[in-house]
């Protein structure tokens, strides 16, 4: 079956076709339980910056440094500190489900104080921690990569990009492994990223197909709950694999998403028009504001005298009223509004019009 998309960005609507076969993988369209990355953070310091770091009035910074200091056994007064080469920074990861001690991440690494760029940057090392438990699962350090910059003159300045937002890539080292309970189930659920209760029945159908007892029924529109074969029950990772690479057409509702800030129009494949008739004429209103000069005449000890000038033009569109004929594909609906000729921004109002009047057949979101 032929799944289409419509993108209007330009005045014509333009129908972006999918392949013949639309299925698609269970590993794009779902998760299983329990199994997902988590998040963690943590505080440190940047230092080596070029006077581009925190202003002594950050006291972050300050106290962040002579505490390090003492660690290392120097003892300074951190009301004496005069720093501007040292940001205080958040760095923050994400943790990957399964991953063992001794695996590096990627962190991500942002000003919290007023430096101005983190370019050529090297955080030392900082804790990372999960805010559910408050353990420390990774430690990060490492040089940064900003990918922008900022120039600062007398009579102005110049950035490039986001400069006080950096990133180490492998900068984090995983100090403590997230426990999961994996092996051994004999129940486990599979979740949609878009729910949908005829996506969960095909879901579900599919699984029982590929794994003979497996009992597969959908719970709801996100959920489907399905028992463990005998043996796999030590083996997860096998079955896991199998049904990651189950082919499954999803479903999906008729939807208009409008976002009237870049004028971009999208179609979903199942909006339906009934018969409906439109006319859509453009109101152009021009003004243009000058002034009227008048020159006293010569030895007339007269004033020159400027007069404001106002000139206002109005055209309104001519358009005729056009019958769109209830339409049952994606197709006829792009070529009846083809037919009208109205920019994006245009088709949005029309699409409101249509659906206020009760022929629209799907869901209009206004992002």
């Amino acid at each position: 079956m032929k799944k289409t998309m419509l993108i209007a960005v330009v005045p014509a609507l333009v129908l972006l076709t999918a392949g013949p076969a639309w299925a698609i993988r269970l590993k794009e369209m779902a998760t299983f339980e329990g199994v997902r990355p988590n998040q963690i953070i943590g505080y440190g310091l940047v230092v080596g910056l070029n006077g581009t770091g925190d202003k002594d009035k950050t006291y972050a910074a300050n106290q962040s440094l002579a505490n390090m200091l003492q660690h290392m056994g120097v003892t300074v007064d951190a009301r004496s500190l005069k720093l501007k080469n040292v940001a205080a920074v958040i760095v923050t990861a994400d943790l990957p489900p399964f991953i063992k001690p001794g695996s590096r991440l990627d962190v991500l690494v942002s000003s919290m104080g007023d430096a101005t760029s983190l370019q050529g940057g090297t955080l030392v090392a900082s804790p990372l921690k999960s805010p559910a438990d408050g353990k420390i699962y990774a430690v990060a350090q490492g040089p940064l990569s900003v990918g922008g910059f900022a120039v600062d003159g007398n009579a102005g300045s110049v950035q490039k990009n986001h400069p006080t937002v950096g990133r180490i890539v492998q900068g984090a080292t995983v100090e403590r492994e997230v426990p999961i309970r994996w092996q051994g189930k004999e129940v486990m659920t599979m979740k949609l990223g878009q729910p949908d209760f005829t996506t969960a029945a095909r879901v579900a159908e599919a699984i029982n197909a590929r794994l003979p007892g497996a009992a597969a029924r959908p719970m709801d529109a996100a959920n489907i709950q399905f028992n463990v074969p005998l043996n796999y029950r030590e083996n997860l990772a096998v079955m896991v694999a199998e049904l990651e690479n189950i082919d499954v057409e999803p479903d999906m509702i008729g939807k208009i998403i409008i976002d009237e800030r870049t004028g971009t129009v999208v179609v979903g494949e199942n909006v339906k028009i009934s018969t409906v008739a439109v006319a859509h004429g453009n109101l152009s209103v021009q003004i243009r504001e000058g002034l009227n000069v008048s020159q006293p005449g010569p030895f007339s000890e007269g004033e020159t005298v400027a007069a404001p000038e106002t000139d206002i033009n109005v055209e309104e569109g001519s358009d005729q009223l056009l019958l769109i004929e209830r339409s049952t594909t994606i197709h006829d609906v792009v070529k009846a509004l083809n037919a009208i000729g109205v920019s994006p921004r245009d088709l949005i109002m029309i699409f409101q019009a249509i659906k206020a009047a009760g022929a629209l057949h799907g869901e209009l979101e206004i992002i």
